[in-house]
């Protein structure tokens, strides 16, 4: 449970006082901005799943007491010194990518979402579990006016990741692309995936999801409970990409021999354990498994106004910060349908 302490500052924040610690409702003064900075009014932050890293100090080298979230919207309160292409009352969101270092090799190559010292709200800084915080201008993302702030939090993770992976999958229009899993990030990415035109096969497991896969824009739904979902797949020709979502190694494993000619198993369900394959699955029609990470703000912006442009939108089920313990064991549950967000 959540223990809550009480003081004179004026805002309030969720706060993991230590590695494994329960979630603490604190009060704190409301920071100000440094150079090349803004201070965010949240409105709206994502609970998602790899806020199990702050959580449980999975990431090394986590300051404690750490603010977690990194699917934040809300709101440019106060500008930092230097800071003059934003505006005071802007509209702003905060990703997975909050900021890089501008100096390592990936950096000067232009490639930011591998820099070597990325930062990441909620993990290198506080991040949006609280009414106000910090941010780097080249977090920033702006949010168009017809996205409400809880639609557009979870866009910042789980819509990024999905709409990034595929967009750069090398799937083309009608191509057979399969989603695997029916949750947080495969529920946007059946959306993304009909929206750029592929022919969508969704695998859940059991056939509850049918209907809503279906719905999310899917043409076909594989329950992998019920038959063999490479199979099913290659009976469908074979599958140019597989969208892995699911946080399952061995589901992942077993729909290797679902892809097809040049085939890709693109895998953003994170999870520890390895992935099984043998190198003949591999050569055997020139198949390929590459793993895809969130993206830079530009890359959020691009989700932003393409969700805005065809309509796709999260599922969501809204707390207020003061359940924030609440709202993450809701999402850990595995449960909710399909994003948890914290409101403030």
């Amino acid at each position: 449970m959540a223990t809550t302490r009480t003081g004179i500052a004026p805002m309030k924040a969720a706060q993991i006082p230590r590695p494994g610690a329960d979630f603490e409702i604190v009060e704190r003064e409301i920071p100000n901005p440094g150079v090349g900075q803004v201070r965010i009014k949240v409105q709206a932050c994502g609970v998602c799943h790899s806020d199990v890293l702050t959580k449980e100090g999975q990431w090394p080298g986590i300051e404690y007491p750490r603010v977690p979230g990194h699917e934040v919207a809300g709101i440019i309160d106060e500008l930092g010194a230097s800071v003059s292409e934003w505006k005071v009352g802007q509209r702003v969101g905060v990703g997975w990518h909050g900021g890089q270092d501008n100096t390592c090799p990936s950096c000067r190559r232009g490639d930011f979402r591998n820099c070597r010292n990325l930062k990441i709200p909620g993990i290198s800084y506080d991040g949006g579990y609280q009414q106000y915080m910090l941010a780097p201008v080249e977090a920033l993302v702006a949010i168009p006016k017809t996205l409400s702030d809880t639609e557009a939090a979870p866009l910042l993770c789980a819509g990024i990741t999905t709409f990034n992976a595929l967009r750069h999958s090398g799937a083309m229009p009608g191509d057979l692309v399969a989603v695997q899993g029916i949750g947080g990030l495969g529920h946007l990415g059946i959306q993304f995936a009909n929206k750029f035109g592929y022919k969508v096969a969704a695998i859940g497991r059991g056939p509850e999801n049918a209907t809503l896969a279906k719905k999310l824009g899917a043409s076909v739904y594989i329950d992998s409970k019920a038959a063999n979902a490479a199979q099913e797949l290659q009976k469908l020709g074979g599958a140019q990409v597989i969208l892995a979502t699911a946080p399952s190694s061995k589901a992942m494993s077993e729909l290797i021999d679902g892809l097809g000619p040049n085939g890709k198993l693109v895998v953003i369900g994170a999870t520890f354990e390895p992935i099984e394959v043998s190198p003949v699955q591999l050569i055997s029609g020139s198949r390929s498994i590459q793993g895809w990470a969130a993206g830079t703000a530009a890359d959020s912006q691009d989700t932003l106004l393409f969700a805005e442009l065809s309509g796709v939108r999260p599922m969501i089920e809204t707390y207020p910060l003061e359940r924030a313990a609440e709202a993450y064991a809701r999402m850990l549950s595995g449960n909710a349908q399909f994003r948890v967000v914290l409101t403030m």
